[in-house]
């Protein structure tokens, strides 16, 4: 992998903490800030996999910190935000990419689904942002990058919990914007549409979910974890 294809983008010196970065979308997010010259944070709830991650980045030259947490627990949140400052001086950059769907038809859906998704897409997504974005006022700079979907302002089927909760980060992404936007802090939010990773392989391999899902992008291809990242490095930059 190439170091810092385009230097106008150079991320040199910069801290980031990228959530849910053990695998999918995440996985993806840390190599390319790690490309682009950053020191990394890992955090998700499975530790065995952010070591094979940080392995990857350690052989690129760059430090890396792990750190285990769920993103419902707002012990394990202060945790790691108190680790990284101790670890790196500073926070630069978040990648809150957390988050988990449950597909349910609207009429099936569980309470106890319906608290699940909800909890980790936004709930958990707040409180990172709220605990970083503690550190980042006091520093006076920072950039919060929520991940978001298409689905926060399309409805798709068996989405209801999964929609409901991306529209309500879509929403937060902005207020969170106008409130510390004085303190440069920088917030925004990526939506993108469905991404071919290891994680969504299989339910593209169903023929008829994959129609679906292109039926949905204009595109009439697949999205690629490249086709985000791009947007990933241009906000952090």
């Amino acid at each position: 992998m190439e170091k810092n294809p385009y230097p106008e983008f150079d991320l040199s010196g910069k801290v980031a903490i990228v959530s849910g970065a053990g695998r999918g979308m995440g996985y993806h997010f840390a190599m390319a800030l790690t490309r682009y010259g950053a020191d990394v944070v890992l955090c998700s709830r499975t530790r065995s996999e952010l070591e094979k991650v940080a392995a990857e980045i350690r052989q690129l030259g760059r430090r890396v910190l792990i750190q285990q947490m769920d993103v419902l627990k707002n012990s394990e949140i202060q945790t790691m935000v108190e680790a990284a400052v101790k670890e790196f001086g500073k926070i630069d950059i978040l990648v809150n990419n957390a988050g988990l769907n449950v597909p349910q038809w609207a009429e099936e859906v569980t309470e106890e689904a319906w608290d699940r998704v909800m909890n980790t897409n936004l709930k958990g997504l707040f409180f990172v942002a709220q605990a970083v974005g503690r550190v980042m006022i006091k520093q006076k700079r920072g950039k919060i990058i929520n991940i978001s979907s298409q689905s926060g302002s399309v409805g798709l089927i068996m989405r209801a919990a999964y929609c409901a909760s991306k529209g309500g980060v879509n929403l937060l992404t902005k207020v969170l914007a106008v409130e510390w936007a004085k303190h440069n802090v920088l917030v925004n939010a990526i939506a993108p549409t469905f991404v071919e990773t290891p994680l969504t392989k299989p339910m593209l391999a169903k023929e008829e979910f994959r129609n679906y899902v292109l039926g949905n992008i204009l595109l009439g291809r697949i999205g690629q974890p490249e086709d985000v990242t791009g947007a990933l490095i241009y906000l952090a930059s």
